[in-house]
């Protein structure tokens, strides 16, 4: 069964999660069981009055057979902005070896970012 993801890119964590469980068409029972809960608690996730820990995330995710970023993230929150994306699509064009190149010069740079970011918190 296909999931039309595009409508989806908009909702809340709950809604995402209602939306999937209905489209695989598991009740909510179906779904807590599979998960090991209490109905109830896969009722306050669907509601929002609840948001499932990382762990449940991770098994509904699992059940449910999404990614954690689909359950968790909007669509825009994991898309680069536009002038990077033109930049990434340009890099896709490179051979191989200039593309490693770039890939290790952009994971030196977040390194050193999150380390000035993160040392900066602590003072």
């Amino acid at each position: 069964m296909a999931i039309s993801f595009t409508w989806l890119n908009i909702m809340s964590v709950a809604a995402r999660l209602t939306a999937v469980r209905k489209q695989k068409g598991l009740t909510q029972q179906a779904l807590a069981d599979a998960l090991g809960l209490h109905v109830t608690q896969v009722k306050r996730y669907e509601a929002g009055a609840s948001l499932p820990s990382l762990e449940a995330i991770k098994k509904i995710a699992q059940v449910l057979r999404v990614t954690t970023d689909f359950l968790i993230f909007e669509e825009s929150e994991l898309a680069p902005d536009a002038n990077l994306a033109l930049q990434f699509q340009a890099i896709a064009g490179m051979p191989e070896p200039q593309q490693a190149v770039i890939r290790q010069l952009l994971e030196g740079m977040i390194i050193k970012y999150e380390a000035e970011r993160w040392s900066s918190r602590i003072k």
